[in-house]
């Protein structure tokens, strides 16, 4: 497996308990997201290295770079259609991309001028925002807030030929984890290691409703 981890008790010592922040892991060339996804689906993107066959472009596909959240949203491979998890390497300056586009799903007065405004900017954009609260491993929230990002027609029809770099099926590294979710005191728990990704322009970091750098 190409992920690189890390135990999970030792990560949760330098991740922030609290705020939005982004969690990923990253390199200079490429950012993993998380999607899971039906074996139809699933298998067909690993074999070819694109989002193909019974993928469909007409619907908004969502990525999240946290982990853990991906596990909570699939109740860890488990939920019906989600059976198949995928790690996807995706170009750095694609994610870069999507963010500078991304408007939040719902009205942020901290963000918006008013309410008009982000439902003009929502109709422009091809990508949704949402913090949702993160998750331990259990699925219990923290106070910690994870991000995920919809991608809807052209932009979606990038992401799936265009800006991904390597797909890899998880769904084993995932089985094998589950059991350690469920152990009290995730003692044995490994998780693909994750860090603050950074936001450098504070004009952007405030728009996606984070804090400035």
């Amino acid at each position: 497996m190409r992920l690189v981890t890390e135990p999970y008790l030792e990560q949760l010592q330098r991740w922030p308990t609290s705020g939005r922040h982004i969690l990923a892991q990253f390199d200079d060339h490429a950012v993993v997201v998380y999607q899971a996804y039906r074996p139809t689906i699933g298998h067909f993107a690993v074999q070819h290295g694109f989002f193909g066959g019974s993928f469909s472009l007409d619907r908004m596909s969502w990525i999240k770079p946290n982990f853990l959240w991906m596990m909570f949203r699939s109740d860890w491979g488990t939920k019906q259609d989600q059976g198949v998890t995928l790690a996807v390497w995706l170009k750095r300056s694609a994610f870069d991309a999507i963010l500078c586009e991304a408007v939040h799903s719902s009205f942020q007065p901290a963000v918006y001028p008013n309410e008009t405004a982000w439902k003009q900017a929502l109709a422009h954009s091809f990508v949704r925002l949402q913090w949702d609260p993160d998750h331990d491993p259990s699925g219990g929230k923290v106070e910690r807030r994870a991000i995920q990002l919809g991608l809807r027609d052209d932009l979606l029809a990038r992401y799936a030929r265009e800006w991904i770099i390597h797909i890899e099926d998880i769904s084993a590294f995932v089985t094998q984890q589950r059991r350690y979710a469920q152990s009290a005191g995730y003692a044995r728990l490994v998780t693909p290691r994750e860090i603050i990704y950074p936001i450098e322009d504070p004009k952007l970091a405030r728009r996606l409703g984070m804090r400035s750098p």
